[in-house]
């Protein structure tokens, strides 16, 4: 099959609009002999004369009358293709967004994030996922569309990743707990039961490891999978739940909170997602509102020796 060029188009459309050959050379910016070229080359692309000589003009052939209108039709939809997208009007955006989120960021974050997102675009919806792993294949087959979570050397290289805030480890008890009152030593901290957060069945973190290192290990009674259930634990037992404080704050309300009294790292927490996303207007305005409702200004607790979450 003969390759086409498909500059033949452009070339046509503006030979049948102008019916001549000088004035259509002038239009595209080529001398009259190239055009009397593309000429001859549409003509025998085409099988047709297209454009004839009737005295000093040239008149289109019948079949360049039939194609006149259908050539018009597909070079400004071309043009319309590679034009840059048109700014996004979010008064008219209907669309529904997909976000996979680790525990505790709906609870926080998600009310915030809806309001936000119905004042700016009242036709967009948003569908929360649970994120049970790091698996970026959700991401790359188009099935969600942002991902929250720490970034870590299982994270996908291709994926587009931007940090959201950083958090920190805090210890939470219930309101009346031995801990809540008097100072928590790192050896009162150990000598309690624990609750593991930990899809790893016999994990140790850098909990155990901070610990280990004084000398001390913590009993761990349970492990479960989620921010709020080990919370849900935590307050109706005498178990700790050692947390994230800002992706926890709305689960541990009119629970007991405490700094650790062991050095942990932070962890940063950012939002992920493909790179086929990144100059879609829609999807930039979503990561905009993400952006700004995690990095609202956040009153911290982590200063004071203890706190009951009001």
């Amino acid at each position: 099959m003969t390759k086409l060029d498909l500059n033949l188009l452009i070339t046509l459309n503006v030979l049948l609009a102008e019916g001549s050959v000088v004035r259509a050379a002038q239009r595209l910016g080529l001398s009259p002999s190239a055009m009397s070229r593309a000429l001859a080359r549409l003509r025998k692309t085409t099988g047709d004369p297209l454009l004839v000589r009737a005295g000093r003009v040239l008149v289109p052939t019948p079949r360049a009358l039939e194609l006149r209108e259908q050539v018009s039709q597909l070079v400004q939809e071309a043009t319309s293709v590679l034009r840059p997208a048109e700014r996004l009007d979010l008064t008219q955006l209907m669309r529904t967004f997909t976000l996979r989120t680790r525990d505790g960021f709906v609870e926080n974050f998600g009310a915030a994030l809806l309001d936000r997102v119905r004042q700016e675009a009242p036709g967009v919806q948003l569908r929360f996922m649970q994120k049970l792993n790091k698996e970026s294949a959700l991401l790359r087959e188009g099935i969600v569309d942002l991902e929250t979570g720490v970034v870590s050397s299982m994270t996908s290289p291709e994926l587009r990743t931007r940090a959201l805030f950083s958090d920190h480890f805090i210890g939470v008890v219930r309101v009346g707990h031995p801990l809540s009152e008097g100072g928590i030593t790192a050896a009162r901290y150990a000598a309690q039961g624990h609750i593991m957060i930990s899809r790893r069945q016999g994990h140790k973190g850098e909990i155990d490891d901070a610990l280990q290192r004084l000398g001390l290990e913590r009993e761990v009674l349970t492990s479960v999978d989620g921010i709020s259930t080990a919370l849900a634990l935590a307050k109706d037992s005498d178990l700790i739940a050692t947390v994230p404080e800002r992706h926890s704050l709305n689960l541990r309300r009119g629970m007991f909170s405490f700094p650790l009294p062991i050095t942990l790292p932070n962890i940063t927490i950012s939002m992920l997602w493909h790179p086929r996303m990144d100059a879609d207007p829609a999807h930039r305005w979503l990561r905009q509102c993400v952006q700004e409702v995690c990095g609202m200004d956040y009153q911290g607790n982590s200063q004071r020796t203890a706190l009951i979450n009001p």
